[in-house]
């Protein structure tokens, strides 16, 4: 495997290095560039490497800056101390993103995600779903909805929600009690404002609770169909794109 590391700090670029000798004699790390100059420089002029190790901030710049003045066809790990650029890196060949310190660990298993260049790369747009848990870790989530009644408003805590869904552009909430109610909010909205911890967007019509999960089934072509605590009549199938992100989510 040829690697290029982008790296502006020599010391974590030495440690990278020695990390990938580690996990493979074999790895060849063909350059180590310090700036979007130079990285635009070498990409232009040699064939595409297996992968880019490569740190998004640079001597000179942003390394986003690199797909704005050339073509990158390989997969790209990136690498930095901030999590704030985590969204954007997955819109631009990502497959990875590592908080440094790298460890050995973490660099093996986004290693494993590199296939050729020859076999034509594909960012996998499930990533970016994975992300949202790492960069909305500090958010502060919805708690409660308060929803109109006939003489008021009622409280419901989002505890008390099993699963949140669309019918013809209406989003409801199904509770534990079996009753359902109606909010003001779309699919989308509820998404960013429940906590990734608990709910997860199962297709584009439901958001499923952990908590009311009993079982999960396989289906043809590698999808999945969830099985409620309590709802036995609602399906909820899974996409094969989906379905490893969902497994993923729930085996932590």
């Amino acid at each position: 495997m040829k690697i290029l590391v982008i790296e502006d700090e020599k010391h974590n670029a030495a440690r990278i290095q020695r990390i990938v000798e580690e996990i493979n004699p074999s790895y060849q790390t063909v350059a180590v560039l310090q700036t979007v100059s130079a990285s635009v420089e070498w990409l232009n002029a040699h064939a595409a490497p297996d992968v880019i190790l490569m740190d998004v901030r640079l001597a000179d710049g942003l390394c986003f800056e690199i797909f704005e003045q050339t073509s990158v066809s390989s997969p790209v790990i990136f690498t930095t101390a901030y999590d704030e650029y985590a969204v954007r890196a997955f819109k631009v060949s990502g497959i990875d993103y590592l908080l440094k310190p790298i460890e050995k660990q973490e660099l093996i298993v986004a290693l494993l995600k590199v296939k050729p260049v020859s076999a034509g790369f594909q960012p996998d747009a499930g990533l970016t779903e994975l992300l949202k848990v790492f960069i909305e870790r500090n958010t502060v989530y919805r708690r409660r909805f308060l929803i109109p009644s006939f003489d008021g408003y009622k409280a419901i805590a989002v505890e008390e929600i099993d699963l949140v869904y669309s019918e013809f552009k209406v989003t409801h909430i199904t509770l534990k009690n079996g009753s359902v109610e109606i909010v003001s909010q779309s699919l989308e909205d509820l998404e960013d404002e429940l906590d990734p911890e608990t709910f997860f967007r199962a297709n584009r019509q439901i958001i499923v609770n952990v908590n009311c999960i009993k079982s999960i089934q396989n289906e043809l072509n590698g999808k999945l169909r969830i099985i409620l605590k309590r709802d036995f009549d609602t399906e909820i199938l899974v996409s094969r794109e989906k379905a490893p992100v969902f497994k993923a989510w729930l085996d932590r």
